[in-house]
């Protein structure tokens, strides 16, 4: 028998009321996922789909309006289960009186740990996120980036099971976010199952087995991320030049998608028997084949169709 999932989610919502005039918001509308232990999976979704309602919703920040889910088999919300999670906000708050090294000490007292060797967690943690040199530096003096490193180090300090990380790159320059994704890959080839939302797609892309992405509120991709990408559908892209108004005519009859790039005309085509049948009706109108490039399913060509 297969393990079950450390995260599963059943039927959740969330709605809101407008102050005032009481309409209702639907935020949430009956999501459904599981998370397998040692996965990488993505959560995805354009700006209101509803990705930091449901993981709110999973951390015991807000309350489902209906709908189950489990972490670690445990009901949600659930202080037993998050004792095991590592959790980073979309805007992680340290409290500015405090230094990176104070607060992530704390954020470790209250994961449970102590002891002598807390100090010097505490200072490997800051290390490893880049945050060494500053450790020590009052909070008001750190940048936007400084600060989703303080907090990713107070999400990993305690060495949680189940990490859960709602934009981690967010406000990071690009050295900062390969060091994220560098951190991500460590904690998964250690075992440990990370669950992470985000808008950068070719991060997805290498780091995740599995994807899920929302749209208005409900699941509209769910998957391997491998079988997604591997439809079996053969793409390609036909770059022509001397293209007749008939030629035109005949593509556009085709139901292909075209356009023009530098005096060339460019045509996407699904399909083996379309791609034959394309050249056919080039060649035989004296339009020039100038290359013929073939195409792989990609994370965003799916994103664009299914959730924009």
């Amino acid at each position: 028998m297969s393990a079950p999932p450390i995260l599963r989610v059943d039927r959740l919502v969330k709605t809101f009321s407008k102050p005032f005039t009481g309409k209702k918001v639907h935020a949430v509308r009956g999501v459904s996922f599981e998370v397998a232990e040692g996965d990488v999976f993505g959560f995805l979704g354009p700006n209101g789909a509803g990705k930091t309602t449901t993981i709110k919703m999973l951390t015991g920040l807000i309350r489902a309006t209906s709908g189950a889910a489990t972490i670690f088999g445990e009901a949600i919300p659930s202080a037993k289960a998050m004792a095991r999670v590592g959790f980073l906000p979309e805007n992680p708050y340290v409290y500015p009186y405090l230094s990176p090294r104070e607060f992530v000490a704390l954020c470790a007292r209250l994961s449970g740990m102590g002891g002598r060797g807390l100090d010097g967690a505490v200072e490997k943690i800051l290390e490893r996120v880049g945050m060494g040199h500053a450790m020590d530096r009052a909070v008001q003096a750190l940048s936007k980036g400084m600060l989703q490193r303080v907090g990713l180090a107070a999400a990993l300090v305690h060495g949680p099971e189940l990490l859960i990380l709602d934009e981690p790159m967010s406000g990071l320059d690009p050295m900062g976010r390969k060091e994220v994704r560098d951190i991500i890959a460590e904690e998964a080839r250690a075992g440990r199952t990370v669950f992470f939302s985000t808008h950068i797609l070719a991060d997805v892309e290498t780091l995740c087995d599995r994807v899920c992405i929302l749209r208005r509120g409900e699941v509209v991709v769910a998957g391997r991320l491998r079988e997604l990408l591997d439809t079996g559908t053969q793409w390609s892209e036909v770059t022509l030049t001397g293209v007749t108004p008939a030629l035109r005519e005949a593509v556009a009859a085709m139901d292909l998608k075209a356009h023009e790039m530098a005096g060339a005309w460019i045509v996407e085509v699904e399909g083996e028997a379309k791609r034959r049948l394309l050249l056919e009706k080039a060649l035989a109108a004296g339009a020039n084949v100038d290359a013929l490039t073939p195409k792989r399913e990609t994370l965003e060509a799916i994103f664009v169709r299914k959730a924009l």
